[in-house]
């Protein structure tokens, strides 16, 4: 199944095609390959200094049941509903510390979130699906991955395969078909000067 953005100008379709879905087909996992290719996506994302500040602890099913486990259950309940088929959870976090002088790095989330957006756009170029997630409990993720404390924990995300439409029903299905949508263009964005609330 496709959703593609209903644009108001056109943009490239792996852009288009990028959607957070949350119907995921327990029933296909996702490659040693894949998962590579998707942290070598995340590996080449512009940062400050080039430093690099994300680091994502995978866990997936597959290769690494526990892991899994543990990383799922530091989702909220209404997460994991759906993300209980996902076959790799990550564990999304930014090192707050530059690496060449140990000085803070407030751009760290920033360029953490690009990494992450180009791991997101690889898995639509694989033809995978990414869902990334505020809705888990930081705290425990962090002492359950031994997190150190110099690193910001932002997000998880979950990657897998679509389920097929026909596989889905109620709630879900009803969720999954409906429409995209954003703000208006000039609701977000202004020229010269500040325009909006």
């Amino acid at each position: 199944m496709q959703k593609p953005a209903i644009t108001q100008q056109a943009i490239h379709d792996l852009l288009a095609n990028r959607w957070s879905g949350r119907a995921y087909d327990a029933a296909q996992s996702v490659s040693k390959e894949q998962v590579v290719s998707l942290l070598e996506a995340a590996r080449w994302a512009p940062s400050c200094f080039g430093d690099q500040p994300w680091r994502y602890v995978v866990c997936n099913k597959a290769d690494n049941l526990q892991a899994w486990q543990a990383a799922f259950d530091c989702l909220v309940p209404g997460n994991q509903s759906w993300a209980v088929d996902a076959p790799v959870l990550l564990l999304i976090c930014a090192d707050t510390l530059f690496s060449h002088n140990d000085k803070p790095n407030k751009w760290a989330a920033y360029d953490t979130g690009a990494a992450t957006e180009n791991l997101c756009l690889q898995a639509t170029a694989l033809g995978l699906m990414a869902h990334q997630m505020g809705g888990f409990d930081a705290d425990k993720a962090r002492t359950t991955f031994n997190v150190p404390e110099r690193y910001q924990i932002l997000a998880m995300v979950t990657i897998g395969y679509q389920a097929a439409v026909e596989s889905l029903a109620g709630e879900v299905k009803e969720r999954e078909l409906a429409a995209r949508s954003r703000k208006p263009l000039e609701e977000l964005f202004f020229n010269g000067v500040w325009q909006g609330q």
